[in-house]
């Protein structure tokens, strides 16, 4: 190996050493908040001994609606989630669990889904749960911009009595991970806060609004507390000043996005696992990016682990492949140890010979992004692969990536949960920006979409994915709860639902 080559991998990953596979130390403190570990409190000293307020508050804009299915994401999604449940939620392992669902069945010659729902259970009016209700509220997902994506491949709704029917233009054995869509009592979607089947239900007195425990909630009324305030907040600034000053105790929060945030005071944080993908993408038809062993070296060529915890802040989930290391599907066998000596050993095998420096893309808005396309630029460089940054402006990326003027880009994909990677890998996909086009991987593709046994399938592709590496897995991101510290006990956040576990939470407050 070429002495100044090692030199330089060695200065990069002495410090990774102990980081290889997924990352499982603590994160570092970000921005004056200390992280907590899912189920326990933060720790405790005289100095940073919080005081606990005399009501527990969320923040919400009273001027947006509270319906799920149409509300702006952030602080309305986190009391919308506390107000409606799915079908299905997706646990920690980002996995489908039946919830108004009781059970289904699937017809894979016809692609039809027919699920039962669940008995006795009732909106927080005491109106009964019906198919009708839930036909209506994913009639309307259908067509709204957070879900209509994901819903692409419904052919037709239809419902009766405590029967819903749904048919696919195609297979899919894991649609119902699709289906965490929270339903609303149908006839309400048009108020400030439909009529849910949650834990709680929106309330206004006096002038002011809160959620209050719904008595007639199906889980048994084991809500940790009997009302929530709910604090105006009309916009993102506002909310991190209710936050900082704690007139409210809790808010999510993208940690390592665009518009990072800064928080003081005693406040802590936990990490939820989301399926948003960050990756490296390859223009498959420039050389020398149009040869799988030298896209494979590239694949070989960082240590996912050392990136995640240096230039991410311990905010994700290192990933070899496009599917959560969290859900069962991941295919740990197929993972390798990063080494500095596979890495070089691929690039002469390779027969990669520099011809000229290489463009990376990245969105120059997001700091920790270009922190990472600078790390890797110089890291490659380095190595004998020349690799310069190109950092853009979003519309320009953008454009770059449409028409294809990169070698490669740093990119990021929330992905569905039922993991369909089409739209990224398959021949014409729309964010197949690197042209991939590979009879073997559309195969397989449909292969995992049509599996009974889906780890396998996944496992089939991943095997693939390897050896082409049209794509560069980098991590999965995670998404934060920020709380006040002492506040709350026991939480364990998911994706999607920040009260995931609401009935083993506690919540200490001032003593009367």
């Amino acid at each position: 190996m070429n002495r100044h080559f090692l030199k330089v991998l060695l200065s990069f990953s002495l410090a990774a050493v102990l980081l290889t596979g997924c990352w499982q130390e603590a994160p570092p403190e970000v921005e004056g908040l200390t992280p907590v570990q899912s189920g326990q409190s933060a720790p405790q000293t005289t100095e940073t001994r919080s005081i606990l307020p005399k009501v527990f508050a969320l923040p919400y804009a009273p001027d947006q609606s509270l319906d799920p299915v149409s509300c702006p994401d952030g602080m309305q999604q986190t009391v919308s989630s506390l107000l409606y449940e799915g079908l299905f939620r997706l646990n920690e392992a980002l996995e489908p669990e039946a919830w108004l669902c009781q059970q289904y069945t699937y017809d894979s010659a016809a692609y039809v889904y027919t699920f039962v729902l669940k008995s006795g259970i009732t909106f927080s009016d005491g109106a009964p749960l019906t198919a009708a209700d839930v036909k209506a509220t994913l009639d309307r997902a259908r067509s709204a911009e957070r879900y209509r994506a994901r819903f692409a491949g419904i052919v037709s709704i239809s419902a009766a009595g405590n029967t819903v029917t749904i048919s696919l233009s195609g297979p899919n054995t894991g649609f119902p991970a699709l289906l965490d869509v929270p339903i609303v009592k149908a006839g309400t979607e048009k108020d400030a806060a439909p009529v849910g089947t949650g834990p709680y239900l929106f309330s206004v007195s006096d002038g002011r609004a809160y959620l209050v425990a719904n008595q007639s909630w199906w889980r048994g009324g084991r809500q940790p507390i009997d009302r929530i305030a709910l604090v105006e907040a009309a916009d993102r600034d506002t909310m991190l000043y209710r936050f900082t000053s704690h007139d409210v105790q809790l808010i999510t929060a993208d940690l390592i996005g665009t518009s990072s945030i800064s928080a003081t005071g005693n406040t802590s944080y936990l990490d939820a696992d989301t399926t948003t993908l960050l990756y490296i993408g390859c223009n498959t038809t420039r050389a020398p990016l149009d040869n799988a062993a030298f896209r494979q070296a590239l694949w070989k060529g960082f240590n996912r682990s050392y990136v995640v915890s240096a230039f991410l802040s311990g905010h994700g989930a290192a990933a070899q492949f496009p599917v959560s290391p969290r859900s069962s599907l991941y295919p740990v066998s197929l993972e390798a140890r990063y080494s500095a000596d596979d890495f070089a050993a691929a690039l002469t095998a390779s027969g990669y010979t520099p011809s000229h420096t290489l463009t990376l893309l990245v969105n120059e808005e997001n700091s920790f992004k270009v922190s990472v396309a600078e790390y890797l630029s110089s890291f490659l460089t380095a190595a004998g692969v020349p690799v310069k940054v190109s950092a853009l402006p979003w519309e320009a990326y953008a454009a770059a990536l449409s028409a294809g003027n990169f070698d490669l880009y740093f990119g990021e994909v929330k992905l569905t949960a039922d993991w369909n990677l089409a739209g990224l890998l398959s021949t014409g996909g729309a964010l197949n920006y690197g042209r991939w086009s590979n009879p073997q991987t559309d195969q397989l593709l449909l292969a995992l979409s049509a599996a009974t046994d889906r780890a396998a399938a996944m496992e089939a592709l991943c095997t693939h994915l390897r050896a082409q590496s049209p794509i560069l897995p980098v991590c999965f991101k995670s998404a934060s709860v920020l709380m006040q510290t002492d506040v709350l006990d026991g939480l364990t956040p998911t994706m999607a639902e920040p009260f995931y576990n609401l009935s083993e939470c506690v919540i200490h407050l001032q003593a009367e």
